[in-house]
């Protein structure tokens, strides 16, 4: 059995003060063997030199890092690459922050978990209804909480959190992930969700510290940079969908009002108005459900392993339309309001419960992150 003192406790830093060697004090006091500390680019200041001396001095405190900020993200993978190369018997690397808001019993409850679920992504989480959470960390966290779990179909109640542990089968997946800032974070939760890794939650004690106020996280700059991965895939598929709606139309429009018309007209005389009709409908919609099984296939969800996509995909489309008809009829019968109203609301829901069905379903990402080829 792995030796849950054996993981690496692995701690980016930028510009870090008497807390960082607090923190490393009392991990060290409750045992952990390795502990991993990355300046992120602090610069040649003593003041923050002095700091990452008096860490090193410690027999089980390594120090790395590098002289040009480079953030977050970068720090984590710069430290996951070291550890991959430096801890073969470690079982894994449990991630904290450099100011003291991760206790040394919150990172051994997260180690635990991690040694006892090792395909999970374990996450500290913090409960942001305290009355001591900072307004802007509250909102912050509850707006990607809900978002994350529209698009995503997980509730993780910390999106924010810093404190994860990532076992060593993880790790080659989550150093691939992009991103190099904060927002490299909330790429990894989007990433494993894609990829069906779980995720275990384990409750751990909200501090913060002078209200936060040592925190390097840009509220405008990072945020964009969170939510516009968190929102990207998203807005590929709103792209997909409006392109095919758009081959739709103009397949019918041009079918409808010129070149079948013509054609049965000749053929059926009298009666060709209501069948061209039916025809352009159904040819437009063949056509724009090409389009759009192609554009999801190379352009929303480019990453997927394709193997059986197409049979998938039709299926998800026969099921839809069956849904909205007949949800449609059962809220009519019940209701006895306007269909019209009924089936913009279903199809809007329908819109969301397929965008998450296609990512998981028709072009899953498998969990050793195999690329189609």
């Amino acid at each position: 059995m792995p030796d849950m003192l054996g993981c690496v406790v692995l701690i980016p830093s930028l510009h870090p003060d008497e807390k960082l060697v607090n923190y490393v004090k009392s991990l060290t006091k409750n045992g952990f063997k390795h502990i991993l500390v990355v300046d992120d680019g602090s610069g040649e200041d003593d003041i923050y030199q002095d700091i990452f001396r008096t860490i090193a001095q410690y027999d089980n405190c390594t120090v790395i890092g590098y002289e040009k900020n480079k953030g977050k993200g970068h720090a984590l993978k710069y430290g996951m690459e070291y550890f991959l190369q430096h801890y073969p018997d470690s079982p894994g690397i449990i991630t904290a922050d450099s100011d003291g808001q991760h206790t040394s019993d919150g990172v051994i409850a997260v180690a635990n978990k991690m040694l006892e679920k090792p395909d999970s992504l374990v996450l500290g989480s913090r409960n942001f209804r305290l009355g001591n959470t900072p307004l802007r960390s509250r909102i912050g966290n509850e707006l990607t909480t809900f978002f994350y779990a529209l698009l995503y179909g997980s509730h993780l109640p910390d999106t924010q959190t810093g404190l994860r542990g990532i076992s060593r089968q993880l790790i080659p997946i989550v150093i691939n992930i992009e991103g190099n800032r904060f927002e490299y974070e909330m790429n990894m939760l989007t990433e494993c969700a894609m990829r069906k890794i779980p995720f275990s939650i384990v409750d751990i004690k909200t501090i913060y510290i002078e209200d936060n106020k040592s925190s390097h996280f840009n509220p405008v700059k990072d945020s964009i940079r969170i939510y516009r991965h968190l929102f990207g895939n998203f807005f590929k598929y709103i792209f997909s969908s409006l392109m095919s709606f758009l081959v739709d139309i103009s397949v019918f429009t041009l079918l409808d009002r010129w070149l079948l018309d013509a054609l049965f007209a000749g053929a059926l005389g009298g009666r060709h108005a209501t069948l061209h009709t039916y025809a352009a409908a159904a040819i437009a919609r063949i056509i724009s459900s090409i389009t759009n099984f192609t554009l999801n296939k190379n352009f929303v969800f480019n990453k997927s392993n394709k193997d059986g996509a197409f049979p998938r995909y039709l299926t998800l489309c026969v099921l839809s339309l069956a849904a909205s008809a007949i949800s449609t009829d059962l809220i009519y019968r019940t209701l006895n309001i306007d269909k019209s109203i009924i089936k913009i609301v279903v199809d809007t829901l329908l819109y969301f419960v397929n965008y998450r069905v296609q990512k998981a379903w028709v072009f899953p990402l498998t969990k050793q992150g195999e690329k189609d080829v």
